[in-house]
């Protein structure tokens, strides 16, 4: 891993939470869209060499749905760079890590992302990030 590549927050409503993360860093945000197949809508800001993706579900069936549901609006994961997600996906395994899709998948933010399970990293989503060239 070679750095935090954002932190996910999941809000309820992706408007009003646009305006209120624009007025914390002083600039809207500098990419919006959707991810159907994760049934999400998501922003992305940056301040400095950080990001923050706020992500709305679009699906009730959708996991930001159920997260909100369950423990409301707020941070949902930490996502990390990864070089080559693949050999990054089998060295966590290796380490015994549970990875929730073994599979990377197209993410937002032109991203291949593979997600590890809370239950093996302290209650925390984690997902590994790869740039799609």
């Amino acid at each position: 891993m070679r750095k935090i590549e954002h932190i996910g927050i999941a809000v309820k409503d992706i408007e009003a939470s646009n305006l209120l993360f624009e007025k914390l860093f002083g600039a809207p945000a500098y990419k919006q869209e959707e991810v159907v197949s994760e049934g999400v809508k998501t922003s992305f800001f940056r301040n400095g060499p950080n990001k923050i993706e706020l992500l709305e579900a679009t699906n009730p069936e959708s996991s930001i749905a159920k997260f909100i549901e369950k423990k409301g609006e707020g941070i949902h994961h930490i996502a990390f760079d990864v070089q080559d997600i693949v050999l990054e996906i089998e060295r966590l395994k290796k380490e015994g890590f549970i990875v929730l899709n073994e599979i990377p998948k197209r993410g937002a933010d032109n991203k291949l992302v593979a997600f590890l399970h809370p239950k093996s990293t302290n209650g925390v989503l984690i997902e590994l990030c790869q740039e799609i060239i």
